[in-house]
Order: C-alpha cells, then structure tokens, then sequence
C-alpha cells in the first residue's frame, strides 16, 4: 500500500489532527547547532537528587511491577498533604489519583465527560494539546478568543458564558495562562463556578502554573478553584510535577476529582497505561514532602527572569505584550509579522534562538511568539541580544 492509501485507512481525526507548532519549532531547532532553546515550557535545571535518590531505591529493590491504579497510598496522602499546607484546610487522598503526565489526566478527563460531537470551551491563547485531546475522541473545542487591549488579556466572561450550547460538557480554564500568563482573579473563578452550577457543566480546570504567581502582596500561589468549590461538585483539575519540582522527564501528574467518580477514573487509568511506574512515583513523594525550598529558588528564578525579559524587550520597537502575572512565558506581538510559523524557523535559522509560534495556540495566537523565560540567566540575556540584533537588521515574515 502507498502513503495516501495507509493514511486513508487510519481514522479522520489522526489523520487531520495538525503538528504542534511547539515541536515542530523544538525537532528543527534540536538539528542545528548552537540555538539557545525558549521553545518548551520547562527550566534548565535537572530534578534535585533530593527527589531522584528515592526513585533511583526503589527501582534497585525491584519495585518494577504493576501497582495500585489510582497511585500508590504513599503519594496520594502526600498531595493531600502538600495541598492541606497550601490551602489551609484539609484534603482528602481520596480526591487524588495518579496519571502518566499532567496530559494523561487531560486526556482522562476528556474521556469522561465528552463524547462524539460534544463540546468543551476553551479560552485562546491556549496551550494547543486540550484541543487535540478534544479533536482526536471526536469531540469538539470551542475557543473563545481573548482581547489583547490596551497592553492587557482580557476574559470577556459574557462572550465565554454566550458559547455554552445544549452539546456544551465543561469550561476548561487555564490560570495562570500557558501561553499568556493571564491570570484569573477570585471573582472571575466565582463567575465561572457559578455560571457552571447553573448550567450544570464541568469545571476543567489546569492549574499546573498556581505556583508561578507573581502577585503584589508576596502571595505564594494564585486565585484557585479550590478556593472556592466543593470537593464533591463538578469539578476536575489537572495538574503535573513537571514544572514546579524540574521534572518534566518524569511523565508524572495527577487528577483530582470527586471521590464517586474514583472507580471511572481508575478504569480509565487502566485501559491508557495501566498505572504509573511505582519507582517514578516514590520520587514524587520526596518532591511533594522535602521540594518546598526548591519550588521558592524556582519561582525567585522565573520572577527575575521576568523582569529582565520585560526589561530587555521594552528596548525593542515594535515589541507589544503583558506583563505576565504568572506561569513563565512572555508572549509577545511583533508588528508587521503575519506568518509566526515561518518568523519562528527564520529566526532559529538566522538569529540562532527557539521561540514557539503564536499560531498554534488559537485564535488570537497569530501575531505573536512565546518564549520560556525560565532558563539560565545568562543563556537568557544571550538571547535576548540576538534577537534584538535580527530585528534590527531583519523584517519578520
């Protein structure tokens, strides 16, 4: 069989689901040498042994075989721990299960409240893989569009409340914001909650960036839905070890949910991987217990490194974005460019840095580029330089 004829036979969503503009960006910049990558959303620093020792002993003592599905006893009582401390009230480990990635706990909720031809809403810019997770099950997204104005992102909450329809399952909302850094005030989440009790939809919340939250009165996390919801209504969060404890390498996360719906969960769990490495997750352990004074150095990290962005990109003409109020990306509008695709691969070419385009976050994304400012310092300035000098001598594209 030829190419058209295989591709023919797979189905119409794997088949029509488009590249990440992330990867494409990140698997051509990886060729070529001496490129000073922004394009993926994760630091330069490796998991402290701290958290790495653990997981390293129970590999060595032979912890290799299935395990519990919705995640060991162990590291389910410690998210409820480390969200007891960061909450001040307590939490249950029954509202925590295990997932391979914060994406598998995506795809998990996905699989539980969309079918065929239902439709979630999403605000744009936004992080393209809820989309493909949507698409691939047949589901639809609805993105509703955010307004860059006035040098701010804006939520128009009567336009994202205008999208819900009869086939509408859930909100989804990402705050703070990947790619924007937009982030959701108290008020805004009790909109959006009570907006879905009304309706009788799901709450879909990523708050995998609460941490990276630069507010003005030394706040250690952002607005959450935890706030101010139910343990026990319809609300679903996603959310990852990747970014707060360096270990984006891991391919470990968690969903938390209503207990009643434990045993869908773990059914779901157990047809996509059939649980996470045991080893992998004695790690998460040590990270959740003992990675406090490390999650503080990286979030001191990003907020520096924020201000020398901002610093550095203020000096540029034709440079337009918001301050991020958190997460660590800087997304960024350069006027007169109409193809960020094709500016992202010139100036990986000719400047020899990594962004990601606009376009692959959604409407609203054309137009702009993200960068992922928690990097080393140095390597950051470095970069900042050559891509202060290709403007200057370049026209983007």
């Amino acid at each position: 069989m030829n190419t058209e004829q295989l591709l023919s036979a797979i189905t119409t969503q794997a088949r029509n689901e488009p590249d990440s503009g992330i990867v494409k960006a990140a698997m051509y910049g990886m060729a070529i040498p001496g490129v000073i990558p922004m394009w993926s959303g994760e630091g330069n620093v490796p998991t402290p042994e701290i958290f790495t020792r653990p997981a390293i002993d129970s590999l060595l003592a032979g912890e290799t075989f299935y395990t519990w599905q919705r995640g060991i006893p162990e590291l389910r009582e410690a998210l409820a721990r480390y969200h007891a401390r960061n909450f001040d009230r307590a939490f249950s480990h029954e509202n925590f299960f295990v997932t391979s990635g914060g994406m598998q706990a995506i795809q998990s909720i996905v699989q539980m409240v969309a079918g065929e031809g239902d439709e979630i809403i999403i605000p744009t810019p936004a992080w393209p893989n809820y989309g493909g997770a949507l698409r691939i099950l047949g589901s639809r997204p609805v993105e509703v569009p955010m307004d860059f104005r006035n040098g701010r992102w804006m939520l128009d909450l009567d336009r994202l409340f205008d999208a819900i329809t009869p086939r509408t399952r859930a909100i989804s909302l990402n705050s703070p914001s990947n790619p924007v850094g937009w982030t959701a005030t108290r008020d805004e989440l009790i909109a959006v909650r009570d907006e879905c009790r009304k309706r009788g939809i799901w709450i879909l919340g990523d708050e995998v960036y609460s941490r990276f939250f630069y507010g003005e009165r030394g706040e250690t996390r952002a607005p959450s839905f935890l706030d101010i919801c139910d343990d026990e209504e319809q609300l679903l969060l996603a959310n990852t070890f990747s970014k707060n404890w360096a270990m984006t390498g891991w391919r470990v996360g968690w969903l938390q949910a209503p207990r009643a719906l434990g045993p869908a969960i773990e059914r779901i769990i157990q047809v996509n991987s059939s649980g996470t490495p045991a080893f992998l997750q004695k790690g998460c352990v040590a990270a959740l217990d003992h990675g406090d004074e490390f999650l503080a150095q990286q979030v001191a990290k990003a907020r520096s490194n924020r201000d020398l962005v901002v610093a550095k990109l203020r000096e540029m003409p034709g440079i337009r974005f918001e301050v991020p109020q958190g997460a660590f990306y800087l997304f960024f509008a350069i006027d007169g460019m109409k193809d960020s695709a094709a500016t992202t691969m010139r100036i990986i070419d000719e400047a020899k840095v990594g962004f990601a385009p606009g376009s692959t976050f959604g409407p609203g994304g054309e137009g702009h580029l993200r960068m992922c400012y928690l990097r080393d310092p140095a390597k950051l300035t470095e970069a900042l330089d050559r891509f202060g000098n290709w403007l200057k001598i370049k026209r983007p594209s």
